[in-house]
């Protein structure tokens, strides 16, 4: 008979690291809400299928050295600190048990700098989560890299019964993608095996990320739609909560598999088969026999009405009143689905302002997928007018073009002082105030001349030639200081001195700029990546009206 006893401390660590940590794509998950919680706007993630490697960068908030030295001690945590806390969950990790599992099951280290320090720190941990040695002097950028190298190289049989490679890297595919969907805000990079992979681009939300994952998904295919909580319980918090739904057009798209059925509660994807069934049910009579929907349902919930001690990955939870969200939800899918109702007097104007807003949004997918060669000598186009003063509508013999004049000025600067920079002197000098060394050092690299003047004040002595004059001139010089890379210092300048959208051009200036931009090299987007043209063919048009034939001309 065996006697009952208690497990040995390490034991019950490395259970619940086993838990937590099962494989590359829970690494990829645990360190990238992490970058999250620090509000991160850029995550790049870094993998090594050979040696089940991974590296995620971020520029959040950082940590401090003190900090840095607990990390990876079991169950410390900067997002709880009682029982109440519990009860008002607002990051996606609070437990304190991912980067103690790390350590356990590989080799960490992390190196990260706070906002507004000077330099940052180097950890690494051995397998029980101390550092061994202090941590030590690094150069980094504001944020944090975290480090996991030889994932379960100290656990044989546990490297032994992981999936295939492939079958790993596929489940990180996954991960990263509905971690994209649930924090729109974010620029993704993943790189695999020392190759650019997966690059996702941020977006106002779903409808703008899901494109950019699924190639057969076309923005014009979805609807994005929010609403308001409306609880019967008045708990706490439930001011501005909402349930927002990108939802797929049932006449235009539709699945094999209920792949795109997705729930997102407060920022992370979660398996609620409740929630989902309200979802199919909801649309069972808008598709076709055999077809699933694509429905992305974004619950933004009081932190009282959830309980995440359901899963140790979180995967799931527990919602009070579910029946109440599952009647709201159903209704909000009835209303997403209704088509505005026809108005005699309708407001062309608004609607214009509607589409032209969607066309100027952050994405890399409103690019046109033919590659329109817009610097083509023999393309004519004639300007036929300002619209909203941000926008120049142009014809040409195979369609419009859409041309945004901030973006498209912005390219013709760039590259005339990529060119001819300029450097001229100036009689009165410009005073900034509050540089740092760095900074100074930049701005003298581009061949400005800036000198020391009394406590806390440099004399800038000589300026761009493009920004002689602009009322802002100290601010840009000041932005153009914080550009490591001297080309983005100019594209900077380029930028701040750039035609503001929401100013008015007569036809005479719009005919110049489209002739100039028509002359630059890469006239597709503007030095930092925003696209420059809509391009809508006149077979666009044809097929978007449900017209298989053109009227000859």
């Amino acid at each position: 008979m065996q006697n009952i006893h208690s497990l040995p401390i390490e034991v019950v660590h490395l259970i619940a690291a086993g838990e937590v940590i099962d494989s590359l794509a829970a690494v990829v998950r645990e360190l990238a809400e992490n970058a999250i919680d620090a509000k991160a706007t850029r995550i790049v993630i870094s993998i090594w299928s050979d040696s089940l490697s991974v590296q995620v960068s971020d520029n959040g908030t950082g940590m401090a050295i003190a900090d840095l030295s607990q990390a990876a001690t079991p169950h410390t945590t900067s997002k709880i600190t009682n029982v109440e806390d519990l009860c008002q969950i607002h990051s996606l990790g609070f437990r304190g048990e991912a980067l103690y599992s790390l350590a356990q099951l590989a080799d960490l280290s992390i190196c990260s700098r706070p906002i507004l320090e000077p330099v940052g720190y180097q950890a690494n941990y051995d397998e029980h989560g101390n550092l061994p040695t202090s941590p030590k002097v690094v150069a980094i950028a504001t944020g944090t890299v975290v480090t996991v190298r030889n994932l379960f190289a100290r656990y044989p049989s546990r490297l032994q019964a992981l999936p295939s490679n492939s079958q790993q890297i596929r489940k990180v595919q996954l991960q990263v993608q509905q971690m994209a969907i649930a924090n729109p805000q974010i620029n993704w990079q993943v790189n695999l095996d020392g190759r650019e992979w997966i690059a996702i681009w941020a977006g106002a939300n779903a409808s703008e990320i899901l494109p950019q994952i699924v190639s057969s998904i076309q923005a014009y295919d979805l609807v994005f739609r929010e609403f308001a909580l409306i609880s019967n319980h008045s708990l706490t918090g439930d001011e501005n909560k909402n349930i927002c739904i990108t939802l797929g057009l049932p006449d235009r798209l539709s699945r094999r598999r209920p792949d795109w059925i997705k729930i997102i509660l407060n920022g992370r994807v979660v398996n609620f088969p409740e929630l989902e069934q309200t979802i199919l049910s909801s649309l069972e009579r808008t598709l076709s026999r055999n077809r699933f929907p694509v429905c992305i349902v974004h619950l933004n919930l009081p932190c009282d009405r959830i309980d995440w001690n359901r899963h140790p990955a979180k995967a799931e939870a527990y919602i009070q009143n579910l029946g109440e969200i599952q009647v709201q939800l159903k209704d909000c899918i009835t209303e997403a689905l209704k088509v505005p109702e026809s108005n005699s007097t309708i407001n062309y104007g608004n609607a214009t302002k509607d589409l032209l807003r969607t066309a100027e949004r952050k994405t890399s997918f409103l690019i046109p997928a033919k590659r329109e060669n817009f610097n083509q000598p023999n393309i004519s186009l004639k300007a036929i007018a300002q619209v909203l003063d941000t926008y120049i509508l142009a014809e040409h013999a195979g369609g419009l073009w859409l041309v945004e004049q901030h973006v498209a000025h912005e390219r013709v600067l760039f590259e005339k002082i990529e060119t001819q920079w300029q450097i001229v002197p100036i009689e009165h000098p410009l005073l900034l105030k509050q540089l740092t060394d760095d900074e100074i050092e930049r701005l003298q690299a581009l061949g400005i001349e800036i000198e020391a003047f009394g406590n806390g004040l440099w004399a800038v002595r000589s300026l761009p030639e493009i920004l002689i004059g602009h009322q802002d001139c100290a601010v840009i010089l000041q932005e153009m200081a914080q550009q490591d890379d001297p080309t983005m210092a100019r594209a900077t300048a380029a930028c701040r001195s750039a035609i503001r959208n929401g100013t008015k051009l007569d036809l005479t200036t719009i005919r110049d700029l489209l002739w100039q931009w028509q002359q630059t090299r890469n006239p597709h987007t503007c030095p930092h990546g925003r696209p420059i043209c809509l391009a809508i063919d006149e077979s666009d048009l044809a097929r978007f009206f449900r017209r298989n034939w053109i009227i000859s001309k």
